[in-house]
């Protein structure tokens, strides 16, 4: 409890579920508490896109967060919010995901389990300050086991803003240097992921050509052999939507060959 006559900034609140009844029941018991821990909530979202489009334009201090959400759920949001300038601190709620509840347990991620209690909720606005973002690589392992794969979406910083790449839309990824470039067919993005890392994230979406390529299974066209002076590859991968064709070495030859004659 803050001393008499001191004065507390109200907590700035997003609450992100795609249920609008477990908003308003958080709603409700914000207002419970208010007396012990003043607080705001200044928006709400069906789901991580729509939390994130409205961090874009308000920073807050906290997104109370659903685990299981569609179009993006609780875990790859949290994954995206430590990317923000000003990153609001999360706890999730869930009213199962008992791997994610283990996960969280040992990580001291915090948590609320529905139907979320006004004393428990109390104790986790309470402990914001001392709690750290959780860790991207413990994010991106519960998100695999909540929902059976990679994220959705990965982040790209441009000019100041956060940028959401839809996986799906992804043709192609390249490691040039310190960055991954990932091709759609509109443009390109840079990335701050490592090309391992997506690897092994999305190792059913795309394969390697190349130290340096992967490629989405369903952009790949056709091949062509390189030429006998070509050092750069030992053939050439035809993508489905753009010009480009990225280098296939030899290891890769025979495998990304014959992925293309199955499918």
């Amino acid at each position: 409890m803050p001393p008499p006559g001191s004065s507390v900034s109200p907590l700035k609140i997003l609450l992100v579920d795609d249920e609008p009844l477990a908003r308003d029941r958080l709603r409700t018991l914000l207002g419970d508490i208010a007396g012990q821990l003043p607080s705001e909530v200044v928006g709400e979202a069906g789901n991580g896109l729509a939390a994130l489009a409205f961090l874009r334009e308000q920073p807050v201090d906290v997104v109370l967060a659903d685990i299981r959400m569609p179009g993006m759920d609780g875990i790859e949001l949290a994954g995206h919010l430590g990317s923000l300038e000003q990153a609001p601190a999360v706890i999730f709620t869930t009213a199962y995901d008992n791997y994610a509840v283990q996960a969280f347990d040992l990580n001291a991620v915090d948590y609320l389990l529905k139907p979320v209690r006004a004393q428990r909720l109390l104790t986790a606005l309470q402990k914001i300050p001392a709690v750290p973002h959780p860790d991207p690589a413990l994010l991106a392992s519960i998100g695999r086991e909540v929902r059976g794969g990679g994220r959705s979406h990965l982040s790209c910083h441009e000019r100041g803003r956060l940028l959401l790449v839809p996986v799906n839309e992804i043709l192609y990824l390249k490691a040039d240097l310190k960055y991954v470039t990932a091709r759609t067919v509109e443009r390109e993005y840079l990335l701050d992921d490592a090309l391992t890392h997506l690897e092994s994230e999305f190792a059913e979406r795309f394969i390697r050509l190349h130290r340096a390529v992967l490629v989405a299974r369903a952009a790949l066209a056709g091949f062509e052999r390189a030429a006998g002076d070509d050092a750069e590859a030992y053939g050439w991968a035809l993508l489905r939507g753009v010009p480009e064709k990225l280098p296939v070495s030899r290891r890769q030859w025979a495998p990304a060959k014959a992925l293309v004659k199955n499918s």
